[in-house]
């Protein structure tokens, strides 16, 4: 019966992709007498968590009364600090509810036990780990950022039938459908950065945005070591966040920042060293051969995301390698590319 009332749960918190990062998604379902009397989402960053929508829509159902004779159901342990919003294990001791039923605690330092803490020391019944690998793969990104102090990271190209990213003279080539390309459109929304190389911003002058899909732009990432890019690309135009990786300066223009980092054997561990400081939790990785081979060289990686055309073009830039051991999850048709989705072994 627990997992039940959790499903719906999780099924809530999903609502919230794309809209509450750096927060993570969260559901609630507040159940009496196996009847859900109330529900919520966290629906953006900067407004009420889960639990002040659930009860509040259990308040507007006229359930308040039988509060303290219910179960909440929540997919992360509620918080226990003020950030933008109060405690939310607060809430839930205010109410007196009678039992928490919890899929995943939180990872977050700030949080991190306080909160069941807080709400057994209140006399609550407390219960985790109810469905803890269907939290954990919905909130992937967030544990990540926490557990190992780097973002989250997609990789993904597409590719021609005979294994090529782009023409001979690395010009840009739609390889990809407009199918295929209004769903990366999509993914771009739901990350906070996408990142590019030198050469893919150079050759195909990429705007980086989600032109093709209603939703948030990503921050920008572009890796210029020795800073030869022109200010004329799209990436320079400030419509966006964007943040220049280089070995020489440190400078804001506008909405531009140039971060000084070193190029190093470590360089990706100085570049998500400072992403991370900027709490960026996930990015999508869609530079060039270059860049994504020294992604997956590394294995610093979590999903891969590869569109295959039907198109050959006899001739090109080989697309990326990929490694041993990579775990193929799923294919799937996409107007007539082939899209496969790997994932890091674990």
């Amino acid at each position: 019966m627990m997992e039940k009332y959790m499903v719906r749960a999780l099924e809530l918190a999903a609502l919230g992709r794309g809209n509450v990062s750096p927060n993570p998604m969260v559901g609630c379902v507040i159940v009496h007498n196996d009847t859900i009397i109330g529900e919520g989402w966290h629906r953006r960053y900067g407004d009420w968590h889960a639990e002040v929508n659930a009860v509040n829509d259990a308040i507007a159902r006229g359930n308040e009364h039988v509060l303290p004779e219910s179960t909440v159901y929540v997919t992360l342990e509620p918080c226990s600090h003020f950030g933008k919003t109060p405690p939310c294990a607060d809430l839930l001791v205010e109410k007196r509810v009678k039992q928490v039923v919890i899929c995943n605690d939180d990872p977050n330092p700030l949080v991190a036990g306080k909160g069941i803490q807080k709400l057994r020391e209140a006399g609550i019944e407390v219960i985790n780990g109810i469905l803890v690998e269907e939290g954990r793969q919905l909130n992937a990104r967030f544990f990540t950022f926490f557990e190992q102090k780097r973002p989250y990271l997609l990789l993904k190209w597409a590719e021609t039938a005979d294994g090529f990213i782009a023409d001979e003279h690395k010009q840009p080539l739609s390889i990809s459908c407009l199918q295929s390309r209004v769903l990366s459109h999509q993914w771009r929304s739901e990350e906070d950065a996408i990142l590019v190389g030198t050469n893919t911003a150079l050759y195909d002058n990429p705007q980086l945005n989600t032109r093709l899909w209603e939703g948030p732009h990503p921050t920008r990432i572009v890796i210029d070591r020795t800073l030869r890019l022109p200010q004329e690309l799209h990436l320079f135009d400030n419509s966006q966040k964007t943040l220049c990786y280089n070995a020489f300066k440190n400078e804001e223009q506008g909405n531009t920042a140039f971060v000084q980092i070193d190029f190093d054997e470590n360089f990706l561990k100085h570049l998500l060293a400072d992403l991370y400081q900027r709490k960026i939790q996930s990015i999508i990785v869609e530079g060039g051969t270059l860049v994504l081979q020294t992604f997956l060289n590394e294995g610093v990686f979590d999903e891969i995301h590869i569109f295959k055309s039907a198109n050959a073009i006899q001739k090109g830039t080989a697309a990326p390698l990929l490694p041993t051991g990579v775990r193929l999850v799923n294919q799937t048709n996409i107007g007539g590319d082939w899209l496969s989705s790997y994932q890091q072994p674990r």
